[in-house]
C-alpha cells in the first residue's frame, strides 16, 4: 500500500486536529499564571467573566483561519473590498494608542512562538515554498506561520472584558503556553516530512539565492563594530594611508604629512575606493546605480576643487546620494509609476552636474533641493484624495480641548445671564458637544460652528422677560428658526430622545410664559413680590456642586463610549523605568520624521512598508501611504510612541548609503593591514 506524500492541505488539516487540545492547554496556562502571581489580580475580574468561553473562542478563531489556509487562501489576507480611490472618512481609519498596543501584543506573541519553534518553522516554510515553486519563501508563504496563531489568540481575547492594556497583558501571558504547545505539533509535522524523504525540501530549498558577500560584510560591519556608524571620512583616509604607504616610508616619514608630501594619502584613491563601495551596494536599485555611475565623473571633478568633499559627510554631494538611495529603496518594482517618475527626475537633475567642467557644491545642493521637493510633492499628492478625512481626523484630536475651552467660556456667560439649572445643564453638556461636533466635522471657523455658537445668545435672550407686545411679537417670529437650529444640533450628536424631549418641553413651557409677559421661571420673583432670603455660603457651595455634577451628559454615563475619542495617556511597556533622557530621545525621533521618508512598521497587526505623506500642523497625526494608493494608515502620535518604544517601526534605510560604504571599506582596509 502506497503512503500518500504529505501536502499543504494534509499538514494544515493535521494541525487543525490538534486545535482543541491546544486551546485547552492555553486556557490552563493562563489560569495557572493568573493564580500564581499577585500582580495579575487586576486581570482576574474581566477574565473570570469570559474564561468559560475562551477555549471555544480560540478553537473557533484558529479553526476558521486554518480552514481558509487548507482551501488555499491566505488566512491573514487583508480585506480590500473597498474600491481603489475610495478615500472617505470611513475608509481612512485612525490607529490610536489602543490599536498600537494590540499590534505590540501580537508582535510579542509572534516573537515568542518563533523563538520556541524557529527550526521547525524554517523547515515548514521551505516545504510550503517548494510546493509553490518559490525560490526563496517568505514568512507570509507559510500558512502555519506564527502570525496565524497570534491573530487567532488576539481575536479570542478581544471578547474578554478588559481595556487595551489589560488585553495586552493577557496576550503576553498566553504567549508562553501557546508557543509551548505549538512546538511538539510542528516537530511532528517535520518528522512526517522527513519520513516521506523530503529532507532536501526542508533544508536546501531557499538556499539557491544567498546574501551577497558585500551585504553580509555590511551587516557584520554594523553589528560587530558599534563604532562603524560614527566612522568619519578622515578616519578612512588615515587607515587608507597606513595601508597604501610603502612600508619603508612608515619608519621615516613625518607624523604630520602635508597633502603633497611623499606617502600622503591621495584623495583620488580614497574617492575611487569609496565610490566602488557605493556602486557595489546590493540595496541600491540597479537603475539608480547606473545614474550614480554616470555622476561619478562630476564628483571627481568636484574633488579637485573642493577639499571639503572628502572631509564632510554632510557635504551636499553625499546628502544627494544618500537621499536618492534611501527613496529608491522604498519601491519594490521598477515598473512602479512613482519610481519611474523619480528615476526621470534624478536623470534630469544630474545632467547639469555631468555637463559642467567645474561643478560646485552649490550645484549639488540645488540638485538635492530638487530631489527633496519632488519627494515631498509626490507624497503630498498621494495624500490629497484623503485631505478632507485627514483634516477631520486632525480636528478630532482637538475635540477634547475645544470642549474644555467652550465649557469655560459658557460658564462665564451663564454666570452673568441668571440662567436656570435646566438651561445651564443643557448648554454646558449636550450643546458644548454640538458645537465641538460642528468644529470637528466642518472646521473650527466654519459657518455651522458659528451658527451653533451664536444660538447660545439667542436661546438665553428668548427666556428673558420681554416688556411690551412688540418685543414679544418679534420673539414669536424668531422662535421657529431657533427651535429648528436646536433640533439640527441635537440630531448631530444623536442626543437620546428622553433628554431631548425633557429639554424641549421645558423650553416650550418657558417660552409660553415669556410670551404671556411672565418670567420664564416661576421661581423668579415678579416686581413687588417678596424676595427670597439670600443663600448662606454653605447653600451656595452645595448649589454649585449640584449644578457642576449635572453638567455630565447622561449619554456618557449610560451609553457605550468609543474610548478612542477620549483623552488617553500614552502607555509605554517600561513607563516606570524610562528615564527623562529616554523620553526626550523618543520625542526627538518622532519630531525628526519627515514627509517623503519610507518606514517599515507593524500596523494593524501586520508589517508594511509605507511613506509619510502628511503630518498635521499639531504634530499629533501622521499619514502613511504604501505603494498601493488605497493602502493608507493614519496614526496618532501616541500610537507612534508605542511602536518606537517596542521596536516596531524603523526607517527603511536607517544607515545612509555613504555610511554603509565607509563601513565596508574600513573592513576591507582592516583586513589588508
Amino acid at each position: 500500500m502506497m503512503v500518500q506524500a504529505p501536502s499543504q492541505q494534509s499538514l494544515i488539516l493535521e494541525t487543525l486536529a490538534h486545535v482543541p487540545s491546544l486551546a485547552h492547554a492555553v486556557y490552563g496556562g493562563i489560569q495557572d499564571e493568573l493564580k500564581s502571581r499577585l500582580e495579575h489580580h487586576q486581570l482576574m475580574a474581566g477574565w473570570s467573566k469570559r474564561r468559560a468561553h475562551f477555549t471555544s473562542d480560540l478553537e473557533d478563531s484558529l479553526g476558521r483561519l486554518l480552514r481558509q489556509a487548507a482551501d488555499g487562501k491566505d488566512p491573514l489576507a487583508r480585506d480590500r473590498q473597498a474600491p481603489i480611490g475610495h478615500t472617505d472618512s470611513l475608509s481612512l481609519s485612525l490607529v490610536d494608542e489602543s490599536q498600537a498596543l494590540k499590534d505590540v501584543a501580537i508582535a510579542h506573541v509572534i516573537t515568542t512562538i518563533e523563538d520556541s519553534t524557529r527550526a521547525e518553522l524554517h523547515q515548514l516554510g521551505n516545504f510550503f515554498g517548494a510546493l509553490r515553486g518559490i525560490a526563496r519563501p517568505l514568512k507570509s508563504d507559510n500558512p502555519l506561520r506564527a502570525a496565524v496563531f497570534a491573530h487567532a489568540l488576539s481575536r479570542a481575547i478581544e471578547g474578554v472584558d478588559l481595556d487595551a492594556d489589560g488585553r495586552y497583558k493577557l496576550m503576553r501571558i498566553a504567549a508562553v503556553p501557546l508557543a509551548r504547545q505549538l512546538q511538539p505539533i510542528f516537530t511532528l509535522l517535520c518528522r512526517e516530512l522527513r519520513q516521506a524523504q523530503l529532507s532536501g525540501m526542508l533544508q536546501s530549498h531557499g538556499s539557491a539565492v544567498k546574501e551577497s558577500d558585500l551585504r553580509m560584510r555590511q551587516f557584520k560591519a554594523l553589528n560587530q563594530n558599534p563604532q562603524a556608524p560614527n566612522t568619519t571620512l578622515d578616519e578612512v583616509a588615515l587607515l587608507l594611508d597606513a595601508v597604501t604607504r610603502p612600508h619603508q616610508l612608515d619608519e621615516v616619514a613625518s607624523p604630520r604629512l602635508g597633502p603633497g608630501a611623499p606617502g600622503a594619502p591621495k584623495g583620488g584613491d580614497l574617492l575611487s575606493r569609496l565610490y566602488d563601495q557605493i556602486l557595489a551596494d546590493t540595496s541600491l536599485h540597479p537603475q539608480l546605480k547606473v545614474l550614480m555611475g554616470r555622476l561619478q565623473v562630476a564628483i571627481v571633478r568636484l574633488s579637485r576643487l573642493d577639499v571639503t568633499l572628502l572631509r564632510r559627510q554632510d557635504h551636499p554631494t553625499w546628502l544627494l546620494l544618500n537621499r536618492i538611495a534611501a527613496h529608491g529603496a522604498g519601491y519594490r518594482s521598477p515598473e512602479d509609476a512613482g519610481f519611474k517618475a523619480f528615476v526621470q527626475l534624478v536623470d534630469r537633475v544630474i545632467q547639469p552636474l555631468i555637463a559642467s567642467e567645474q561643478p560646485a557644491a552649490s550645484q549639488f545642493k540645488q540638485a538635492l533641493d530638487e530631489v527633496e521637493k519632488h519627494i515631498r510633492d509626490q507624497a503630498q499628492q498621494h495624500s490629497e484624495p484623503s485631505s478632507g478625512a485627514l483634516q477631520r481626523l486632525d480636528r478630532e484630536q482637538q475635540r477634547q480641548e475645544w470642549q474644555r475651552v467652550l465649557r469655560e467660556q459658557l460658564q462665564h456667560q451663564l454666570d452673568d445671564a441668571n440662567a436656570g439649572k435646566l438651561m445651564r445643564r443643557f448648554l454646558l453638556g449636550p450643546w458644548v458637544e454640538v458645537i465641538a461636533q460642528a468644529m470637528v466635522q466642518f472646521g473650527r471657523d466654519s459657518e455651522e460652528a458659528a451658527t451653533y455658537v451664536d444660538l447660545v445668545d439667542g436661546l438665553l435672550h428668548s427666556v428673558q422677560p420681554h416688556a411690551d407686545d412688540l418685543a414679544r411679537q418679534r420673539l414669536r417670529a424668531r422662535l421657529p428658526p431657533l427651535v429648528q437650529a436646536l433640533e439640527r444640533g441635537m440630531d448631530s450628536i444623536a442626543l437620546p430622545q428622553l433628554q431631548r424631549e425633557a429639554f424641549m418641553n421645558e423650553l416650550m413651557r418657558q417660552h409660553g410664559r415669556v410670551l404671556r409677559g411672565l418670567p420664564a421661571d416661576e421661581t423668579v420673583p415678579t416686581a413687588g413680590a417678596p424676595r427670597r432670603p439670600a443663600l448662606t455660603p454653605e447653600e451656595v457651595l452645595q448649589q454649585l456642586l449640584a449644578e457642576r455634577e449635572s453638567q455630565l451628559p447622561s449619554r456618557w454615563a449610560h451609553e457605550r463610549v468609543d474610548r478612542g475619542q477620549l483623552p488617553t495617556v500614552p502607555i509605554g511597556l517600561f513607563a516606570d523605568q524610562r528615564s527623562p533622557d529616554a523620553q526626550v530621545a523618543l520625542q526627538q525621533w518622532i519630531n525628526g520624521m519627515e514627509i517623503g521618508n519610507w518606514y517599515h512598521l507593524f500596523i494593524n497587526s501586520e508589517w508594511v512598508t509605507a511613506q509619510i505623506a502628511w503630518i498635521s500642523d499639531s504634530g499629533q497625526l501622521f499619514l502613511f501611504i504604501s505603494q498601493l494608493p488605497d493602502d493608507r494608515h493614519s496614526l496618532t502620535r501616541g500610537a507612534l510612541e508605542q511602536l518606537v518604544v517596542n521596536g516596531l517601526i524603523t526607517m527603511l534605510e536607517p544607515e545612509p548609503l555613504l555610511q554603509r560604504a565607509i563601513g565596508t571599506l574600513m573592513q576591507d582596509l582592516e583586513q589588508q593591514r
